[in-house]
């Protein structure tokens, strides 16, 4: 069971910076969702930054919708949106008021809450040890792990329960960087940031 006393809630100003910035810094931060009795609990290992003004792959590209308004608020909001009629990703809103950008959350390291997180993945028990690295390795993963939904966007991570834990910044020779993974548009912009060797990884 993690303490989430040990170590404080990232405030607004953590998030109202640049998305790159956000991107990178939130590597080895924790990742909580207090659900009931359960604690969902993971350390996040790999993200993708989205920033619709110079990114065409980034839902705020063309503007204002129903479905990206909440990448509109200033940094520090949950973004939950349904893709390819199958899956729920979780994004984190970064920069100020109206600027239309998000770091997604691609995978995270599961640390409590894990024994939910597998009914809710795999409605079963798992079936050899290495499965486990399968739990919360991609961005659809993590919300079925964790239990995310359209209920949960626009959440205030500041004040819900939904938020992140500081933890210390990972450093520079542990962060690898790369394309991002399965979009087709913007596709040589390097903001995939993940810790390099973590078994956890997506791909």
């Amino acid at each position: 069971m993690i303490d989430t006393t040990k170590y404080p809630v990232l405030p607004r100003k953590f998030y109202i910076r640049p998305v790159l910035t956000v991107a990178k810094d939130l590597l080895g931060k924790v990742l909580i969702r207090q659900n009931g009795k359960t604690l969902f609990a993971g350390r996040i290992i790999e993200v993708e930054a989205y920033d619709g003004n110079v990114d065409e792959a980034a839902h705020t590209f063309k503007g204002k919708t129903k479905r990206n308004e909440v990448m509109f608020n200033e940094g520090g909001y949950f973004y939950v949106y349904f893709t390819y009629g199958a899956h729920f990703c979780c994004n984190v809103v970064t920069g100020k008021q109206n600027h239309g950008s998000a770091v997604l959350i691609r995978a995270l390291e599961p640390l409590s809450g894990i024994d939910e997180m597998i009914k809710n993945r795999f409605g079963r028990k798992l079936k050899n040890e290495k499965e486990i690295f399968n739990l919360t390795s991609g961005p659809g993963k993590v919300c079925k792990a964790f239990g995310f939904n359209r209920e949960h966007t626009g959440l205030d991570l500041t004040n819900s329960q939904v938020f992140i834990l500081d933890r210390p910044k990972l450093k520079k020779d542990r962060i690898g960087i790369s394309k991002r993974i399965g979009i087709t548009k913007s596709i040589n912009l390097q903001w995939r940031f993940f810790e390099i060797g973590n078994p956890y990884l997506s791909r």
